[in-house]
């Protein structure tokens, strides 16, 4: 199994995490298993941007993102080339490197 290693959050994972990832498998759904609450307003069905994620290293793996997930990430605070939905970015076959951002656009925080 890949390894996805999270990079150290203050808030939500301040030691950072090293853990293995399932092919198939979300990178939110894999953080969220393992008590990294990444923020999921929309319950992980591509409509918000509070799961934002940089993918600094293993990105060209996941499969690319389709229109929506664009629109969605124009949205996102601090967007760059690595920037993915953390519910929409696919563990593959390789190890990926994901931060968390230090900030998120929550209109509707639903307490997660």
């Amino acid at each position: 199994m890949p390894q996805i290693i999270f990079l150290p959050h203050a808030e939500l994972c301040p030691d950072g995490a090293v853990l293995e990832g399932e092919k198939g498998t979300s990178v939110l759904d894999l953080a969220l298993k393992n008590n990294i609450g990444i923020e999921h307003a929309c319950e992980k069905v591509c409509a918000c941007t509070t799961c934002h994620v940089l993918i600094r290293e293993g990105l060209d793996s996941l499969g690319e993102a389709d229109d929506l997930e664009e629109d969605m990430l124009d949205k996102a605070w601090g967007l760059e080339p690595e920037s993915r939905l953390g519910c929409q970015a696919i563990i593959q076959d390789e190890d990926l490197v994901v931060e968390i951002p230090k900030y998120t656009v929550n209109q509707v925080s639903e307490g997660h």
